[in-house]
């Protein structure tokens, strides 16, 4: 049986990010106007929302890096609501849905996504932005990766030159990416050269500073500390013309209330059409850290993918 959502919350340690706001207005981030905002709340002038909580799991990328503590005061004052973002890897913030303790999840792994939806779980996905991975290490560059073309091919020579490398291990989505490139590689990674921490970006770049190792990163946490460590880029992702097998795309999706009656469903569903409007698009965009734009929108498009909604390969003649 699901524990209570504000005991999960206790339990992970991270906390609400933001107060509950007042009244509801419209957002300078959202595109939405005050008129809109007042016909959903039924011309009373708060939304039929206000007051409540909206429980966020969410990668430690998108926390780490401080852009939901830039973005989220929008949404709050807007609907008069507080967000409490639960910081975890991809893996566990989609488990902690699956057990009801989440209104809406944040990530970027397709694959656990894709079996997230298919098995009934999660509901109205939606592409939200994008950044890439990067394979950094020492200055030095024991294994000799530095500007190499393929990020398989990397790998590989660091395995040979068993050269050290720290792994997240925590069924993140950068720990899926890290295993999917091994398998590209055809290397099975292990020995005393490779270690699994179980840890966040964060603590796993910490870790492979003080060990002067190589780690695969998302390109946001590493610029959001790269004043902090020594190690650097050399791997690109295809942000800088790398390869696309790098990419890191983000996805958001309500969590099915016909599962979990306990969910949100209709602040999750504002939170969607929030965070996917022009307006907090572009706030998503215009967000720096060290003058470094760290994530780029991906919900607002000309020729919309339809393909966002469902898992990928899914039709509705699939079975015929």
């Amino acid at each position: 049986m699901p524990i209570q959502r504000r005991e999960f919350i206790a339990a992970i340690g991270t906390g609400a990010l933001a107060t509950t706001a007042g009244c509801a207005q419209s957002g300078e981030g959202s595109g939405q106007t005050g008129a809109e905002t007042e016909a959903e709340s039924g011309g009373g002038g708060q939304p039929g929302v206000a007051g409540e909580t909206l429980t966020l799991t969410t990668t430690t990328s998108t926390y780490d890096t401080g852009l939901l503590d830039e973005i989220h005061p929008d949404f709050e004052d807007m609907y008069g609501v507080s967000v409490d973002a639960v910081a975890q890897g991809t893996g566990a913030a989609l488990e902690s849905a699956r057990n009801g303790d989440s209104d809406i999840v944040m990530v970027h792994a397709r694959g656990l996504e894709d079996d997230f939806m298919r098995n009934g779980y999660g509901i109205n996905r939606r592409d939200l932005m994008f950044n890439d991975f990067v394979i950094v290490g020492p200055e030095d560059d024991p294994a000799g990766i530095q500007g190499m073309g393929s990020a398989t091919e990397a790998l590989t020579t660091i395995a040979e030159s068993e050269s050290q490398f720290v792994s997240r291990g925590d069924n993140s989505g950068t720990h899926t990416k890290e295993l999917n490139l091994w398998e590209a590689a055809g290397t099975e990674p292990g020995g005393n050269w490779y270690q699994e921490t179980g840890t966040g970006m964060g603590e796993a770049l910490n870790i492979a500073n003080q060990q002067g190792a190589y780690t695969l990163s998302d390109r946001g946490t590493y610029i959001s500390q790269r004043s902090e460590i020594d190690l650097v880029i050399l791997v690109q992702g295809p942000i800088e013309d790398g390869p696309e097998i790098l990419a890191n795309p983000y996805g958001i999706m309500a969590v099915n209330p016909g599962v979990h009656d306990n969910a949100n469903y209709d602040l999750a569903m504002a939170y969607i059409g929030w965070i996917t409007s022009p307006g907090t698009q572009d706030a998503i965009s215009n967000y720096q850290v060290n003058g470094e734009q760290l994530f780029f929108p991906e919900a607002v498009s000309e020729d919309p993918n339809f393909q966002q909604y469902v898992p990928e390969g899914w039709s509705s003649d699939a079975g015929e």
